[in-house]
């Protein structure tokens, strides 16, 4: 299985969540602060969208051209400009993600494609995809109490959050230390490892919630993540998923 595998896997356990949901539900309050499900699901069609840009050689005209500072400022400006009819917006991010993948997986291997701070190559690219598909699943489950189980796609989003931290240190200030992770995968059974092994700072804990802080969807000191070592604490509090 591949990345491009694992992201069609993660989008068709959210296509088949919302397609149970009703016209109330897609209109109410998601996870995301000051979105409905409607918009979420808005955002995932735009930044689809997007990918598909980007693997064209152009940038997102949507995201370009709108107002606001940092990128979820831009972000939800475009939600704002375009929102529709749940059934619209289903729709559209249904077409949008199957073009997505397309593109992705139809790009040369090593092409760097321009996304949002920088440059990715594709099966990166998917990995952030993947990574935001999965995060935006919690902001649309969890207010309904729907079952939305860890899987060992989390291993994707894992190894993206542990490449970032140089960048989420960098940006934070402090020095770009080398950090091993050593995650229990959702099975219980299996570990997952990232980093020199004899790196000074380390993170050790569930795969699932490791993934959870470095998307903002969960407090780390209320992870149970143990962090050890001079960079270990900061580097738990700067664990990031995206730019």
């Amino acid at each position: 299985m591949t990345v491009f595998d694992d992201l069609v896997a993660e989008q068709d356990r959210l296509e088949g969540i919302l397609l149970g949901l009703t016209e109330e539900q897609w209109l109410s309050e998601s996870g995301a602060a000051s979105w409905t499900i409607a918009d979420v699901v808005l955002h995932l069609a735009q930044s689809e969208e997007g990918v598909v840009a980007s693997a064209s050689g152009s940038a997102s005209p949507g995201l370009v051209s709108r107002t606001g500072t940092t990128v979820d400022d831009r972000a939800a400006d475009w939600v704002e400009a375009e929102r529709a009819a749940p059934a619209v917006v289903l729709a559209r991010w249904q077409q949008a993600r199957v073009a997505a993948v397309a593109a992705l997986r139809a790009a040369d291997p090593q092409q760097q494609l321009q996304w949002v701070a920088g440059t990715l190559k594709p099966a990166t690219l998917a990995t952030t995809r993947l990574a935001e598909h999965w995060a935006h699943g919690l902001d649309i489950t969890e207010p309904f109490g729907i079952g939305f189980p860890d899987t060992a796609r989390l291993r994707h989003i894992a190894w993206l959050a542990h490449r970032t931290l140089p960048y989420a240190l960098t940006r934070a200030g402090q020095e770009a230390v080398p950090v091993r992770c050593t995650l229990t995968a959702p099975d219980g059974a299996g570990t997952w490892s990232f980093g020199p092994a004899d790196a000074e700072s380390s993170i050790t804990g569930p795969a699932g919630a490791f993934c959870r802080v470095a998307a903002q969807r969960l407090d780390p000191d209320r992870s149970g993540l143990h962090a050890a070592g001079p960079g270990g604490d900061i580097a738990l509090r700067v664990l990031r998923t995206y730019a």
